[in-house]
């Protein structure tokens, strides 16, 4: 009885034991998958709240721009070059004004557009000039400058042969001169902080000079006159000419044909002519006439 009560003791204790390493696996089982589950919910509510941000970012009002965008139409609205190109002077020597002109970046879409107009300045000597104005009594004499008058200090000097200059009290930009008996020339600075900028000389003639100058003139003048004329008569008629043998080729041509075949045809003549003379003076007429000669001669 005891041997039978033990085994059937150990029995069942293998029993409970294989059960509880059954019930140990199936809840390790139950856990494995409980957590694979809970992960594959937080994926999923992980991607669920990165779809919503992306709707909410392409969900942005057609009104409302993105920052970034005009950060960077800022930065290239900044870096865009302005190119600069300059006018040409108004004078050639002396002081003078030119345009600043913008080649891009100007307003309204512009190619070109003037910024500001700026001095520019050439050599100093400007030679002789001729004045403002000029009567038989008095002339008026200008020198070099632009707007405004007062900005230059001007110095006007009475130029003499073999003698310094004379410096004259007059310090605006115009003087105003009376003819004398003997021709005059004058000169006058324009200075700008002391420096001389421009420089022009002009020579005032007496009256009868001036007189005997208009006097000259109209006689050079009628004669330009009367061979430009004549230039302009030959060139038209030149031209009419043409247009009469471009219309009228056809006559032009048969023309030009018949007066060259009647002088080949006269040549021809003249030639043939020529040719009978020629052979006239050697006929065999006068052949017989020198052999008798020459037998007479050679019997003898």
């Amino acid at each position: 009885m005891r041997a039978g009560g033990a085994d059937w003791l150990a029995e069942l204790l293998l029993a409970l034991g294989w059960l509880l390493l059954v019930g140990l696996q199936a809840s390790q089982a139950a856990n494995v998958t409980v957590a694979q589950e809970s992960g594959v919910v937080r994926e999923a509510e992980n991607e669920s709240e990165v779809d919503e941000e992306a709707e909410n970012d392409n969900d942005v009002p057609e009104n409302e721009t993105p920052a970034e965008p005009e950060e960077e139409g800022e930065v290239q609205n900044k870096t865009v070059v302005k190119e600069v190109e300059f006018g040409m002077c108004t004078v050639t020597c002396g002081v003078g004004i030119r345009e600043v002109i913008l080649t891009n970046g100007c307003p309204g879409g512009e190619s070109k557009c003037i910024v500001r107009v700026e001095e520019c300045r050439g050599p100093v000597d400007c030679g002789w000039g001729k004045p403002i104005s000029e009567s038989l009594d008095s002339v008026r004499l200008s020198c070099v400058h632009i707007s405004p008058e007062n900005r230059f200090k001007y110095l006007w000097k009475l130029l003499k042969s073999d003698q310094q200059p004379v410096i004259l009290s007059n310090d605006s930009a115009v003087l105003d001169i009376q003819r004398e008996l003997h021709p005059m020339a004058f000169e006058c600075d324009t200075l700008d902080n002391n420096e001389i900028v421009a420089s022009i000389k002009f020579t005032v003639y007496t009256t009868s000079e001036l007189q005997m100058r208009r006097t000259i003139r109209p006689d050079t003048d009628a004669v330009l006159v009367f061979v430009l004329t004549i230039g302009v008569i030959i060139c038209i008629f030149v031209i009419f000419v043409l247009i009469f043998i471009i219309i009228n080729w056809a006559a032009v041509k048969s023309f030009w044909g018949a007066k060259a075949s009647a002088t080949e045809i006269h040549s021809e003549m003249s030639s043939m002519k020529y040719k009978d003379s020629t052979s006239l003076d050697q006929s065999p007429t006068d052949m017989p006439g020198h052999e008798d000669d020459a037998l007479s001669e050679w019997n003898e």
